[in-house]
């Protein structure tokens, strides 16, 4: 689980006139762990669904609603424009077609701030982004760049200055010899072409997701950031832009939108900040919490978790949620949002009253004598989703498609367009974002596959997959 380090200093600054030891008693209740306490600061564990709370702005931001210091949807306003533009080349669009950015102006950098921005752009880059598989961040110094800036692709003997050298060198030469080339370059290992971001003046600002370099290095006499993410899916890198923004006006920063030019024509301003909209009942709430709260006092509960609501007809509120909680997705989330406004600490446990007493389902007990002999015979489990991407399930294993393919509807991303007829591409796939780890490697999975007859069908299966040397 990720940590965020507050120090005693930044929290008397966010909590002026309170009393640290209220403060560690309320913060567990908005959802983290306190993991240790020392002279300086107090580390706390947070739970990777809450992407917000990778720096300290985000969990103090919570904390003041929990204690009614500020409440409702935090303020968030865009100073308008930059003025500044990326242009995307086409050459992008197979490798990591997606980028958005944003400007941040007027603000003050201090070591800590510059640890609290770092230690965030890592999380997310770790969580959200998959370890940068699915996205990756950049952070530069505004005033270090010419503008338009190109995202575009060079070839391996392509060269510029990495984040904390001195020297030049080559695409190839920074994912064959660098750590961070090392740990991060099989992202990029099926492609010819890899991704660059340059400026007007074809100085390099980042090799994503690999390293930024080291001309737009920050300090603490920057003034104004730049801060773009490159990913393969759009929502994801629009969601950790939103978290990044939301911090940096936190920090005092002014935030301005960038205007990006993509090859078919269209454009697109970033950061959109727009809220969303659910609807839930308010005897769902009542309901699934056992408590029986008034509208008015539900209102107050999502005001006191940085959410808002209005009463429609019916007793059915409208929830506002700001763009940054892309971690509230249904009615079932606010209810936890509610329950966390309301104070975990003010719910009383109760017993429910029964005569039953259960037992382990017989599939379930077969299923884990399964998992023991694989285990000892050195397997190592793993879990995989149910829906996966089509290319990867056929195209990539050589299976030829047919008609009852098993297709999930609307799907957001590529990566879950298909319920699986097999559990093998998945841990082909597995093995594939693990050939930097240390071999022989013996997976297995038990798990659920789908097929269409007469009927859809589902059955429990056991996979196993061995790499090593002498495969």
């Amino acid at each position: 689980m990720p940590v965020v380090a507050f120090t005693f200093d930044r929290l008397n600054k966010f909590f002026p006139g309170e009393k640290l030891d209220d403060i560690l008693k309320i913060v567990p209740f908005i959802g983290v762990d306190i993991e240790g306490v020392d002279n300086a600061a107090v580390r706390i564990e947070y739970n990777p669904n809450r992407p917000d709370f990778a720096s300290d702005y985000g969990i103090a931001r919570a904390v003041k609603g929990l204690l009614g210091i500020e409440t409702g949807i935090p303020e968030f306003k865009l100073s308008g424009r930059s003025g500044c533009a990326i242009k995307v080349d086409m050459s992008t669009r197979q490798i990591r077609p997606y980028i958005v950015s944003l400007v941040a102006k007027n603000g003050k950098l201090d070591d800590e701030t510059i640890k609290q921005l770092i230690a965030m752009q890592e999380d997310l880059q770790n969580v959200i982004g998959r370890r940068r598989l699915k996205a990756s961040i950049g952070i530069h110094d505004l005033d270090a760049i010419k503008f338009p800036i190109t995202y575009t692709t060079v070839q391996e003997d392509f060269s510029f200055t990495p984040l904390g050298d001195s020297d030049n060198h080559t695409i190839r030469h920074i994912l064959k010899e660098f750590d961070v080339g090392k740990q991060y370059g099989y992202i990029l290992q099926k492609s010819n072409a890899y991704p660059i971001i340059q400026d007007a003046e074809n100085n390099v600002l980042s090799f994503p997701p690999i390293v930024n370099s080291n001309l737009t290095r920050i300090g603490t006499a920057t003034k104004n950031l730049f801060v773009e993410v490159t990913a393969n899916n759009l929502e994801v890198a629009e969601d950790v832009l939103s978290v990044m923004a939301m911090a940096l006006y936190d920090a005092g920063f002014e935030i301005q939108t960038v205007s990006t030019h993509n090859s078919d024509g269209r454009n697109k301003e970033t950061p959109k900040m727009d809220p969303s909209y659910i609807k839930v009942e308010t005897s769902y709430i009542n309901r699934i919490l056992g408590l029986n709260l008034k509208v008015t006092d539900i209102l107050k509960c999502l005001k006191k978790s940085r959410l808002d609501g209005k009463v429609m007809s019916g007793k059915i509120i409208k929830c506002t949620i700001p763009r940054y909680r892309s971690d509230i997705i249904d009615s079932t989330d606010l209810v936890e949002e509610v329950a966390v406004g309301y104070g975990i600490y003010n719910l009383r446990a109760t017993i429910a009253s029964s005569d039953l007493s259960g037992k382990r389902n017989y599939l379930s007990v077969c299923l884990d004598i399964v998992r023991e002999v694989m285990a000892g015979l050195g397997m190592i489990e793993v879990v995989n989703f149910n829906l996966v991407s089509r290319k990867i399930h056929y195209q990539l294993m050589g299976i030829p498609e047919h008609d009852n393919i098993l297709t999930a509807e609307k799907t957001k991303s590529i990566e879950h367009e298909i319920l699986r007829e097999s559990l093998i591409p998945s841990l082909i796939q597995t093995l594939s974002h693990n050939i930097h780890e240390e071999y022989p490697q013996k997976l297995f999975e038990v798990g659920k596959v789908f097929q269409r007859g007469d009927r859809i069908n589902e059955y429990w299966n056991l996979g196993v997959v061995v790499a090593h040397s002498k495969a």
